[in-house]
């Protein structure tokens, strides 16, 4: 069974990730959502409101792709992650050039520390390459649209933390 892992903090997920989590279906038996616990970060949304967006989402893909779709929390390295997962693939999504320096540079450390997990980069499709969930949560909080960014459902979230509904 080919395993990919596809980690971000997805607070919260968006038609972007999804879009990569569609593509990457094809490459994989079983793909694994890491959902990183950053602190510093500060996230919107808490660890179990990013688990269930993910895998309410999920669940929709997977029963399309007929791939297997989980989401497992992380707050250990990328590459000590992919391990326990029994992944060989780290899928990551590229927006634009800015993101792949900070990539090829991470890709670089975990080849270090375990060559046998490979990483693959999926562009996102044009429509969704602007999108990230940091200005999506500006977008928001300022009373803008986020309808074109996020599901259904994932907007009702975001606008019911800012007290939007």
């Amino acid at each position: 069974m080919r395993i990919g892992l596809y980690p971000g903090t997805f607070d919260p997920i968006t038609l972007g990730h999804i879009d990569i989590i569609r593509r990457a279906c094809s490459l994989v038996d079983r793909l694994v959502i890491g959902i990183a616990i950053n602190r510093d970060k500060g996230p919107l949304f808490s660890l179990e409101e990013r688990l269930e967006m993910v895998q309410a989402e999920c669940a929709k893909l997977s029963d399309k792709t007929g791939t297997e779709i989980v989401a497992h929390p992380f707050e250990n390295l990328l590459i000590d992650c992919a391990r326990d997962v029994g992944a060989t693939l780290i899928v990551r999504g590229l927006r634009a050039v800015a993101d792949f320096e900070y990539e090829f540079q991470m890709v670089g450390m975990n080849r270090k520390m375990d060559a046998s997990i490979e990483t693959v980069f999926l562009m996102a499709d044009a429509q969704h390459q602007a999108i990230a969930s940091k200005l999506v949560k500006e977008i928001a909080r300022l009373d803008g649209d986020i309808t074109h960014f996020v599901p259904p459902a994932v907007k009702q979230a975001v606008l019911s933390k800012y007290g939007k509904l």
